[in-house]
Protein backbone atom coordinates (compact mmCIF):
# COMPACT_ATOMS: atom_id res chain seq x y z
CA UNK A 1 0.00 0.00 0.00
CA UNK A 2 1.17 3.38 -1.11
CA UNK A 3 2.00 5.96 2.08
CA UNK A 4 -0.24 8.90 2.19
CA UNK A 5 2.72 11.24 2.45
CA UNK A 6 3.93 10.09 -1.00
CA UNK A 7 0.04 10.38 -2.47
CA UNK A 8 0.85 13.76 -1.15
CA UNK A 9 3.32 14.40 -3.33
CA UNK A 10 1.84 17.89 -5.22
CA UNK A 11 1.84 16.70 -9.01
CA UNK A 12 2.35 20.65 -9.64
CA UNK A 13 5.33 20.94 -7.72
CA UNK A 14 6.69 18.03 -9.57
CA UNK A 15 5.91 19.11 -13.24
CA UNK A 16 7.22 22.62 -12.19
CA UNK A 17 10.92 20.74 -10.77
CA UNK A 18 10.49 18.96 -14.27
CA UNK A 19 10.54 22.25 -15.95
CA UNK A 20 7.13 22.02 -16.74
CA UNK A 21 4.96 25.65 -15.36
CA UNK A 22 1.28 25.53 -15.83
CA UNK A 23 0.25 27.13 -19.11
CA UNK A 24 -3.03 28.52 -17.22
CA UNK A 25 -4.37 27.80 -13.91
CA UNK A 26 -6.43 29.21 -10.27
CA UNK A 27 -6.43 28.04 -6.99
CA UNK A 28 -8.46 24.80 -8.21
CA UNK A 29 -6.71 23.42 -11.12
CA UNK A 30 -3.73 24.13 -13.70
CA UNK A 31 -3.04 23.36 -17.48
CA UNK A 32 0.17 22.33 -18.56
CA UNK A 33 1.67 21.13 -22.06
CA UNK A 34 1.88 17.10 -21.82
CA UNK A 35 5.24 15.45 -21.32
CA UNK A 36 4.11 12.77 -22.83
CA UNK A 37 5.01 14.55 -26.45
CA UNK A 38 5.50 17.88 -28.20
CA UNK A 39 2.11 19.91 -28.31
CA UNK A 40 1.81 24.00 -28.43
CA UNK A 41 -1.72 23.08 -26.74
CA UNK A 42 -1.85 22.90 -23.34
CA UNK A 43 -3.53 19.25 -22.84
CA UNK A 44 -2.78 18.37 -18.81
CA UNK A 45 -5.15 18.88 -16.61
CA UNK A 46 -3.98 18.77 -13.39
CA UNK A 47 -6.44 19.29 -10.19
CA UNK A 48 -4.77 20.96 -7.60
CA UNK A 49 -7.75 19.90 -4.83
CA UNK A 50 -7.72 16.58 -5.23
CA UNK A 51 -3.92 16.16 -6.45
CA UNK A 52 -4.90 14.22 -9.61
CA UNK A 53 -3.95 14.69 -13.12
CA UNK A 54 -5.57 14.16 -16.46
CA UNK A 55 -4.26 13.89 -20.00
CA UNK A 56 -6.82 14.96 -22.44
CA UNK A 57 -4.68 13.68 -25.75
CA UNK A 58 -4.74 10.29 -23.97
CA UNK A 59 -7.59 9.87 -22.05
CA UNK A 60 -5.40 8.78 -19.31
CA UNK A 61 -4.81 10.10 -15.90
CA UNK A 62 -4.70 9.34 -11.77
CA UNK A 63 -2.53 10.06 -8.98
CA UNK A 64 1.47 10.85 -8.54
CA UNK A 65 2.27 7.58 -8.86
CA UNK A 66 0.50 6.82 -12.42
CA UNK A 67 2.24 10.13 -13.71
CA UNK A 68 5.86 9.14 -12.61
CA UNK A 69 5.07 5.12 -13.92
CA UNK A 70 4.06 6.13 -17.27
CA UNK A 71 6.64 8.92 -17.52
CA UNK A 72 9.73 6.70 -16.10
CA UNK A 73 8.33 3.42 -17.87
CA UNK A 74 8.31 1.47 -14.85
CA UNK A 75 5.64 0.16 -12.50
CA UNK A 76 3.26 0.95 -10.22
CA UNK A 77 5.45 -0.10 -6.82
CA UNK A 78 8.98 0.82 -8.79
CA UNK A 79 7.46 4.73 -9.47
CA UNK A 80 6.12 4.70 -5.81
CA UNK A 81 9.19 3.41 -4.40
CA UNK A 82 11.34 5.87 -6.31
CA UNK A 83 9.02 8.81 -5.04
CA UNK A 84 9.53 7.51 -1.43
CA UNK A 85 13.55 7.79 -1.64
CA UNK A 86 13.58 10.97 -3.19
CA UNK A 87 13.89 14.40 -1.22
CA UNK A 88 10.41 15.56 -1.89
CA UNK A 89 9.64 18.55 0.03
CA UNK A 90 6.86 19.88 -2.55
CA UNK A 91 3.20 18.04 -0.96
CA UNK A 92 0.14 19.26 -1.35
CA UNK A 93 -0.94 22.77 -0.12
CA UNK A 94 -4.57 21.71 1.90
CA UNK A 95 -7.21 24.44 0.32
CA UNK A 96 -9.51 25.48 2.08
CA UNK A 97 -11.86 27.24 -0.48
CA UNK A 98 -14.32 24.53 -1.66
CA UNK A 99 -13.97 23.50 -5.51
CA UNK A 100 -15.43 24.95 -7.82
CA UNK A 101 -17.68 22.86 -10.35
CA UNK A 102 -17.28 21.88 -13.49
CA UNK A 103 -19.99 23.89 -16.30
CA UNK A 104 -22.27 21.21 -16.77
CA UNK A 105 -24.06 20.63 -20.04
CA UNK A 106 -27.85 20.46 -19.70
CA UNK A 107 -29.51 18.80 -22.91
CA UNK A 108 -32.36 20.93 -23.79
CA UNK A 109 -33.46 18.94 -26.94
CA UNK A 110 -32.94 15.87 -28.81
CA UNK A 111 -34.37 15.36 -33.04
CA UNK A 112 -33.11 13.06 -35.53
CA UNK A 113 -29.86 14.60 -37.11
CA UNK A 114 -30.76 17.19 -39.92
CA UNK A 115 -28.68 20.37 -39.19
CA UNK A 116 -26.69 21.34 -42.76
CA UNK A 117 -23.99 22.48 -40.20
CA UNK A 118 -23.59 19.24 -38.73
CA UNK A 119 -23.99 17.12 -41.53
CA UNK A 120 -21.25 19.56 -43.31
CA UNK A 121 -18.93 18.53 -40.44
CA UNK A 122 -19.74 14.98 -41.18
CA UNK A 123 -18.87 15.48 -45.01
CA UNK A 124 -15.55 17.17 -43.78
CA UNK A 125 -14.61 14.04 -41.88
CA UNK A 126 -15.75 11.90 -44.82
CA UNK A 127 -19.02 9.87 -42.82
CA UNK A 128 -21.95 9.26 -44.77
CA UNK A 129 -24.75 10.78 -43.71
CA UNK A 130 -26.91 8.89 -44.35
CA UNK A 131 -25.29 6.07 -41.77
CA UNK A 132 -24.78 9.16 -38.96
CA UNK A 133 -28.47 9.74 -39.09
CA UNK A 134 -28.73 6.21 -38.67
CA UNK A 135 -26.60 6.27 -35.70
CA UNK A 136 -26.71 9.72 -34.12
CA UNK A 137 -29.40 12.20 -32.65
CA UNK A 138 -28.93 16.35 -32.96
CA UNK A 139 -28.01 17.44 -29.29
CA UNK A 140 -29.14 20.69 -28.63
CA UNK A 141 -28.16 21.74 -25.19
CA UNK A 142 -26.51 24.42 -22.98
CA UNK A 143 -23.36 25.29 -20.70
CA UNK A 144 -23.90 28.06 -18.74
CA UNK A 145 -27.01 28.86 -20.57
CA UNK A 146 -25.34 29.65 -23.25
CA UNK A 147 -27.10 27.52 -26.18
CA UNK A 148 -25.48 24.92 -28.63
CA UNK A 149 -25.84 22.52 -30.49
CA UNK A 150 -23.92 18.97 -31.40
CA UNK A 151 -23.79 15.28 -33.40
CA UNK A 152 -25.02 13.51 -30.23
CA UNK A 153 -23.73 9.24 -30.25
CA UNK A 154 -25.64 7.98 -27.47
CA UNK A 155 -23.83 5.89 -24.58
CA UNK A 156 -24.82 2.83 -22.13
CA UNK A 157 -25.60 5.23 -19.62
CA UNK A 158 -27.86 7.13 -21.45
CA UNK A 159 -26.05 9.85 -22.14
CA UNK A 160 -24.17 11.47 -25.44
CA UNK A 161 -20.81 11.85 -26.85
CA UNK A 162 -21.31 15.47 -28.15
CA UNK A 163 -19.32 16.81 -31.37
CA UNK A 164 -19.28 19.48 -34.02
CA UNK A 165 -16.66 21.21 -35.82
CA UNK A 166 -15.68 23.62 -32.79
CA UNK A 167 -16.77 21.18 -29.47
CA UNK A 168 -16.07 17.78 -28.50
CA UNK A 169 -17.65 16.69 -25.12
CA UNK A 170 -19.93 14.28 -23.77
CA UNK A 171 -22.28 14.60 -20.83
CA UNK A 172 -21.80 11.40 -19.18
CA UNK A 173 -18.74 9.11 -19.83
CA UNK A 174 -19.91 5.62 -20.89
CA UNK A 175 -19.42 2.50 -23.66
CA UNK A 176 -21.63 2.58 -26.12
CA UNK A 177 -22.75 -1.58 -27.07
CA UNK A 178 -25.04 -3.42 -29.70
CA UNK A 179 -24.27 -6.73 -28.98
CA UNK A 180 -26.35 -10.09 -29.26
CA UNK A 181 -24.42 -12.63 -27.79
CA UNK A 182 -22.45 -13.68 -30.98
CA UNK A 183 -18.67 -15.02 -30.18
CA UNK A 184 -16.81 -12.26 -31.88
CA UNK A 185 -16.73 -8.28 -30.95
CA UNK A 186 -15.30 -5.50 -32.91
CA UNK A 187 -14.08 -2.15 -30.43
CA UNK A 188 -13.86 1.20 -31.36
CA UNK A 189 -11.99 3.63 -29.64
CA UNK A 190 -14.39 6.50 -30.80
CA UNK A 191 -17.65 6.75 -32.18
CA UNK A 192 -16.07 8.91 -35.04
CA UNK A 193 -13.90 5.62 -35.91
CA UNK A 194 -17.39 3.03 -35.44
CA UNK A 195 -19.00 5.77 -38.19
CA UNK A 196 -15.96 5.71 -40.30
CA UNK A 197 -16.10 2.04 -40.30
CA UNK A 198 -19.40 1.65 -41.25
CA UNK A 199 -18.72 4.50 -43.90
CA UNK A 200 -15.93 2.39 -45.61
CA UNK A 201 -17.99 -1.04 -45.30
CA UNK A 202 -21.24 0.95 -46.26
CA UNK A 203 -23.12 -0.92 -43.52
CA UNK A 204 -25.80 1.30 -41.28
CA UNK A 205 -25.03 -0.98 -38.62
CA UNK A 206 -22.31 -3.62 -37.95
CA UNK A 207 -23.22 -7.32 -37.90
CA UNK A 208 -21.16 -8.25 -35.54
CA UNK A 209 -21.62 -7.19 -31.88
CA UNK A 210 -19.95 -3.85 -31.11
CA UNK A 211 -18.31 -1.85 -28.34
CA UNK A 212 -17.57 1.98 -28.72
CA UNK A 213 -15.17 2.65 -25.76
CA UNK A 214 -16.06 6.73 -26.07
CA UNK A 215 -12.59 6.80 -24.41
CA UNK A 216 -9.49 4.73 -23.39
CA UNK A 217 -10.60 5.54 -20.09
CA UNK A 218 -13.78 3.16 -20.15
CA UNK A 219 -11.19 0.05 -21.23
CA UNK A 220 -11.27 -1.07 -17.54
CA UNK A 221 -15.11 -1.49 -17.74
CA UNK A 222 -15.24 -4.08 -20.48
CA UNK A 223 -12.09 -5.83 -20.46
CA UNK A 224 -14.29 -8.92 -18.34
CA UNK A 225 -16.94 -8.55 -21.02
CA UNK A 226 -14.29 -9.13 -23.99
CA UNK A 227 -12.86 -11.93 -22.34
CA UNK A 228 -16.36 -14.04 -23.20
CA UNK A 229 -15.99 -13.59 -26.91
CA UNK A 230 -13.62 -16.16 -28.76
CA UNK A 231 -12.32 -13.06 -30.78
CA UNK A 232 -12.19 -9.30 -30.49
CA UNK A 233 -10.96 -7.41 -33.51
CA UNK A 234 -9.74 -4.29 -32.10
CA UNK A 235 -9.82 -0.39 -34.20
CA UNK A 236 -7.93 1.47 -31.44
CA UNK A 237 -5.34 5.00 -32.47
CA UNK A 238 -2.08 4.40 -33.84
CA UNK A 239 -0.82 6.53 -30.65
CA UNK A 240 1.63 4.82 -27.52
CA UNK A 241 -1.97 4.27 -25.40
CA UNK A 242 -3.54 2.53 -28.52
CA UNK A 243 -0.64 0.34 -28.41
CA UNK A 244 -0.69 -0.09 -24.38
CA UNK A 245 -4.48 -1.05 -24.91
CA UNK A 246 -3.90 -3.83 -27.17
CA UNK A 247 -1.18 -4.92 -25.07
CA UNK A 248 -3.50 -5.27 -22.27
CA UNK A 249 -5.88 -6.74 -24.11
CA UNK A 250 -3.95 -9.80 -25.84
CA UNK A 251 -3.33 -10.43 -22.40
CA UNK A 252 -7.73 -11.12 -21.25
CA UNK A 253 -8.86 -11.85 -24.40
CA UNK A 254 -8.34 -15.49 -26.19
CA UNK A 255 -7.85 -13.92 -29.71
CA UNK A 256 -7.26 -10.35 -30.67
CA UNK A 257 -6.85 -8.50 -33.91
CA UNK A 258 -5.31 -5.62 -34.20
CA UNK A 259 -6.85 -3.60 -37.06
CA UNK A 260 -4.98 -0.54 -36.90
CA UNK A 261 -1.82 -2.32 -39.60
CA UNK A 262 -5.04 -1.37 -42.01
CA UNK A 263 -4.75 2.17 -41.27
CA UNK A 264 -0.87 1.71 -40.37
CA UNK A 265 0.09 5.11 -41.52
CA UNK A 266 -2.61 7.18 -40.34
CA UNK A 267 -3.62 8.39 -36.59
CA UNK A 268 -7.07 6.65 -36.68
CA UNK A 269 -9.34 5.12 -39.08
CA UNK A 270 -10.96 8.47 -39.93
CA UNK A 271 -7.75 9.89 -40.11
CA UNK A 272 -7.14 7.03 -43.11
CA UNK A 273 -10.52 7.59 -44.72
CA UNK A 274 -10.24 11.70 -44.84
CA UNK A 275 -7.16 10.94 -46.44
CA UNK A 276 -6.73 7.74 -48.47
CA UNK A 277 -7.17 8.49 -52.36
CA UNK A 278 -7.89 4.93 -53.73
CA UNK A 279 -11.34 3.90 -54.31
CA UNK A 280 -13.34 2.23 -51.45
CA UNK A 281 -14.16 -0.50 -53.56
CA UNK A 282 -10.48 -1.56 -53.65
CA UNK A 283 -10.00 -1.39 -50.00
CA UNK A 284 -12.80 -2.80 -48.30
CA UNK A 285 -12.08 -6.61 -48.17
CA UNK A 286 -14.05 -9.74 -47.77
CA UNK A 287 -13.41 -11.28 -44.13
CA UNK A 288 -11.03 -13.59 -43.64
CA UNK A 289 -9.32 -14.90 -40.10
CA UNK A 290 -11.21 -12.88 -37.74
CA UNK A 291 -12.91 -10.13 -38.68
CA UNK A 292 -10.72 -7.77 -41.17
CA UNK A 293 -11.66 -4.90 -43.23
Amino acid sequence: MVSNDIMGISIREYLIRMGLNPVRENNQKGMFLSPFRKETTASLSVNYVKNLWFDHGLSLGGNIVNLVSRLEGCSFAKAAQRLEEGSFSFYRKDISMPEKRESEIVIRKIQPLANPALLEYLKERRISTDIAKANCEEVYYSVNDKPYFAIGFKNDAGGYELRSKYFKGCTSKDITSHTSGQSSCQLFEGFMDYLSFLTIKNWQRSPVDTIVLNSLVNLPKVENRLAGYKSVALFLDNDEAGKRAVQSLRSVCKEVIDQSAHYAKYKDLNDYLCNRSVPRQTIIKKPGRGLRM
